[in-house]
């Protein structure tokens, strides 16, 4: 008998898909992995030797093992076919981000689940075109609920959210300890991750429209980390730092900031700001008004649990794994699978995949929707366009994705 609560493969073998392998070896118990998928054998070999893991290049042994996913961790121009490959196989799919790269391929997966919706729910004496502008409709309407009644399931693995710092700051904004929040000053993650954390943060729903401007600059940067070493020579080379502003029809206001070398980089900080009616929140401080209407500052508090690992890549030689972030006597953040030894990407990814198995079995709603998901796919795009031309660029309805 097989390991494991929920059951899944692996397609594709490159940096990320090691990620899920990592989750599956922390957590026996909630996950089995059954099989990664290569295209040759000799990567399906290779990847099977380095990783103690089973592989292989059968697309029929992989659909035969009927995962609760398949998690698509492909190159990005390619998320958006194979994701669709493997569910007219009839799996749920667990793609990684971004949902999709351009326009072109947003809209086609945007018409995929909308043409899904119409078979499963199409009313009797009513035409496809009837029954399609209906569903589209409905978006617009701010009504949207159809994919969990749909044989085509796909979540996006938008993990950032789901981080323990940005999950317990999440939870205490939303407390309304500094009010109704009005503006972000965001520097954490990039494109479509960064997005989806303005819109946490500033409660924008998927469908308001905004507009976005931006520019990049070059700024000479000493290198510290690459994905697979470290540098300890001093080299210096020019890095991309983007900045922009998002305005929503609301009136809220994000300013985005993000440096191409951030997520690894030892002496580039994360950081953000939220400022609300009664006051704001910046990294790990907190000031706000008391019920006396008196300023208070207070930290917010992160208990962390430090282990050495005997990986050779520097990046995962020491895990930094989040024990429980308090504010005050209020318990904002404790791990409910409890200790595994994983990062804050690996828990929140592992979050992901215990709701998608239970999505997918029909267990619970999707942990990221794929409103969310076109969304935060389509922002991305957007920004780089309001990057590259220097203009304003103005968002459109999600029904401009048909």
């Amino acid at each position: 008998m097989k390991l494991g609560k929920y059951h899944f493969i692996i397609v594709g073998s490159g940096w990320r898909s090691l990620y899920y392998v990592r989750i599956a070896k922390a957590m026996p118990n909630v996950f089995c992995l059954d099989a990664m998928y290569c295209r040759t054998q000799e990567k399906a070999d290779k990847m099977a030797k380095e990783y103690d893991i089973h592989t292989t290049t059968s697309i029929e042994e992989c659909v035969a093992y009927k995962p609760d996913f398949a998690v698509i961790a492909v190159n990005k121009a390619s998320i958006c076919d194979v994701s669709i490959e493997w569910m007219d196989r009839g799996i749920t799919v667990l793609s990684e981000t971004p949902a999709a790269i351009d326009i072109e391929s947003l809209k086609k997966l945007y018409r995929y689940h909308m043409m899904d919706n119409y078979k499963a729910n199409k009313p009797e004496n009513k035409s496809a075109s009837e029954c399609l502008d209906k569903q589209i409709g409905k978006i617009n309407n701010k009504s949207l609920e159809i994919y969990n009644n749909t044989k085509k399931k796909q979540v996006v693995a938008e993990q950032y959210r789901g981080y323990p710092s940005n999950s317990a700051m999440l939870k205490l904004v939303d407390s309304g300890l500094i009010g109704d929040v009005s503006c972000v000053n965001i520097s954490l993650a990039h494109e479509y991750h960064g997005f989806s954390l303005i819109r946490a943060y500033l409660g924008i729903k998927p469908d308001e429209n905004y507009i976005v401007s931006g520019k990049t600059y070059e700024f000479p940067t000493t290198r510290t980390f690459t994905r697979y070493d470290k540098l300890l020579d001093g080299r210096i080379a020019d890095k991309k730092r983007c900045v922009a502003t998002f305005e929503f029809e609301s009136g809220k206001v994000a300013w985005y900031d993000f440096d191409s070398e951030q997520y690894r980089s030892s002496i580039r900080k994360n950081t953000i700001k939220v400022q609300g009616v009664r006051g704001e929140l910046i990294d790990d401080t907190v000031y706000y008004l008391d019920n006396n209407n008196e300023g208070q500052c207070q930290k917010i508090v992160t208990d962390v649990n430090i282990m050495h690992t005997k990986d050779t890549n520097p990046n995962l030689s020491t895990v930094r794994e989040v024990k429980k972030i308090s504010f005050g006597e209020n318990v904002l953040y404790e791990p409910e699978s409890g200790l595994r030894g994983l990062s804050e990407d690996e828990t929140a990814i592992a979050a992901l995949m215990i709701d998608t198995a239970k999505y997918s079995r029909g267990e619970g709603e999707p942990p990221y929707s794929m409103e969310d998901a076109f969304a935060d796919a389509y922002a991305a795009i957007l920004l780089n366009e309001a990057v590259r031309t220097g203009k304003k660029v103005r968002s459109c309805d999600i029904n401009g994705l048909t």
